[in-house]
C-alpha cells in the first residue's frame, strides 16, 4: 500500500455557473416583463393618446366594469369589438359599489352595471359628474319566494326582504306595493325607503338587505326582491318569480341600464363606438338576454335623452335632502 497521502482535489470555480444563471435569470425577468408590458403599448380609449379612429391592425385598449362579467355574452362583445378595432377588457367587480369610483379614478374607460336611478344617486352622493353614454335595456325587478309560489299565499305578519341600496330599494318597494303586500306612504316613488312603508295598511313587514345577499335570505324569509346579477347565481330561475314591475312603462325610463363615463369622455368616439357594437350586435344581445332569462327589454335612447334624464333625477334627488 502506498504511503502516499491521497490528494484532495481543489474545487473547481463555480463564478462561470453562477454568471450563467445570473444571465438565465435576467433573460426570464426580461421575458416576463415583456409579455407584461407589451399590452400597454396599444393606445387607451381614453387620455392624451386617444385616437380618433379605429383600426383593426392597430387596436384601441379599453377598460370596461361590470358586475357579472362571467356570463358568456361578454366574450361575445370582447370578440365584436376587436374586429371594430378595440381591444376589450372586461373587469368584474363583486358588488355595485365598486365600479363607479374606479371608473371616477381613470382605473376604467367606462363601466356597464347601472340604470339612470343609481348612477344619479351616486353623483350626487359623491359631488360627482359620471354621465351616460347609450342604453342597453331595461331589466324587470322580481319577487322569489322558496315557500310560497303565489304572493296571495304569503301569510300577513310574513317578513320581505328589499335590496339596501337606494335605488334598487325604492324600485322592490313599488314592486311589493303593485303585488299587494304594502302600502306605501303618498304612494311611493323612486325615492321610497323603507320608513316609508305605512305598516298598519301593510300585509307584511319589510327589510332592508345588502342586494348580494337577499337570495341567501330566502329559506328565513317569505319573499326577497333579487336583483337580476345574482338570480342564476342563486340557484333561481328568472321565471319563479312570484311578481314583477313591468319595463315597459314609460316611468321605467330611469332605471334602463347604461353605459357611463367621466363627463369629459362622453364624445369619445371610440366610446360611443363601443356602445354602438353592443346595441347591433345580435349575438352580443342574445347572449345578454339569455343571461336574463328572456327577459331584457332593450331599448336605443339617445346619449341627451338618457343624460337629459339623469338630471332630472338628480334634481329630484337633492330637493329631497
Amino acid at each position: 500500500m502506498s504511503d502516499e497521502i491521497p490528494l484532495i482535489e481543489a474545487p473547481k470555480s463555480r463564478l462561470p455557473l453562477l454568471a450563467a444563471v445570473v444571465v438565465v435569470v435576467l433573460a426570464i425577468i426580461g421575458a416576463v416583463a415583456f409579455l407584461a408590458t407589451r399590452g400597454d403599448d396599444a393606445p387607451r380609449a381614453t387620455g392624451d393618446d386617444a385616437p380618433a379612429e379605429l383600426s383593426k391592425d392597430k387596436p384601441v385598449k379599453l377598460v370596461l366594469g361590470a358586475v357579472g362579467a362571467s356570463d358568456p355574452y361578454w366574450e361575445t362583445l370582447t370578440e365584436a369589438a376587436k374586429e371594430a378595432g378595440i381591444d376589450l377588457e372586461v373587469r368584474d367587480f363583486a358588488d355595485y359599489t365598486q365600479p363607479n369610483p374606479a371608473l371616477k379614478e381613470g382605473e376604467l374607460d367606462a363601466n356597464q352595471f347601472q340604470h339612470i336611478v343609481y348612477l344619479a344617486e351616486y353623483n350626487v352622493a359623491n359631488d360627482d359628474d359620471l354621465v351616460p353614454l347609450g342604453s342597453t335595456a331595461i331589466y324587470p325587478l322580481g319577487l322569489y319566494s322558496q315557500k310560497y309560489d303565489d304572493v296571495a299565499d304569503i301569510p300577513d305578519g310574513e317578513t320581505v326582504i328589499v335590496p339596501d341600496d337606494d335605488s334598487n330599494q325604492a324600485r322592490g318597494l313599488l314592486v311589493l306595493q303593485s303585488a299587494g303586500l304594502i302600502e306605501l306612504k303618498d304612494g311611493g316613488s323612486i325615492f321610497s325607503t323603507v320608513a316609508d312603508v305605512d305598516t298598519s295598511a301593510s300585509r307584511v313587514k319589510v327589510k332592508a338587505l345588502q342586494a348580494d345577499l337577499t337570495p341567501t335570505s330566502l329559506p328565513d324569509v317569505a319573499a326577497a326582491i333579487v336583483n337580476n346579477d345574482f338570480v342564476e347565481d342563486a340557484g333561481l330561475k328568472f321565471d319563479d318569480a312570484i311578481a314583477v314591475d313591468d319595463p315597459s312603462d314609460p316611468k321605467a325610463v330611469p332605471y334602463v341600464n347604461i353605459f357611463a363615463v367621466r363627463a369629459e369622455d362622453k364624445d369619445n368616439p371610440v366610446l360611443k363606438k363601443l356602445v354602438e357594437v353592443y346595441q347591433q350586435t345580435q349575438a352580443v344581445l342574445d347572449g345578454a338576454d339569455e343571461a336574463s332569462g328572456g327577459t331584457a327589454e332593450f331599448v336605443t335612447i339617445s346619449q341627451a335623452d338618457l343624460e337629459a334624464s339623469l338630471r332630472e333625477v338628480e334634481a329630484q334627488i337633492r330637493d329631497q335632502k
